[in-house]
């Protein structure tokens, strides 16, 4: 049996590169996203405790 060798391109290998770079207007910082998961955790969780009382 004959063994065939399949070369890739060394420079490819089969991964796509992007070399466009994408600039959004709005930026947040990443302390800031923290920030507003845990106050919209707390809400949550606040909600849970006392919403029924609160929202009838």
């Amino acid at each position: 049996m004959a063994k065939q060798k399949i070369s890739m391109p060394s420079s490819m290998g089969g991964l796509t590169r992007y070399f466009d770079e994408y600039k959004s207007k709005i930026k947040i910082s990443p302390g800031l996203v923290i920030i507003a998961s845990v106050i919209v955790i707390i809400l949550v969780i606040i909600l849970q405790i006392f919403g029924k009382r609160w929202l009838g």
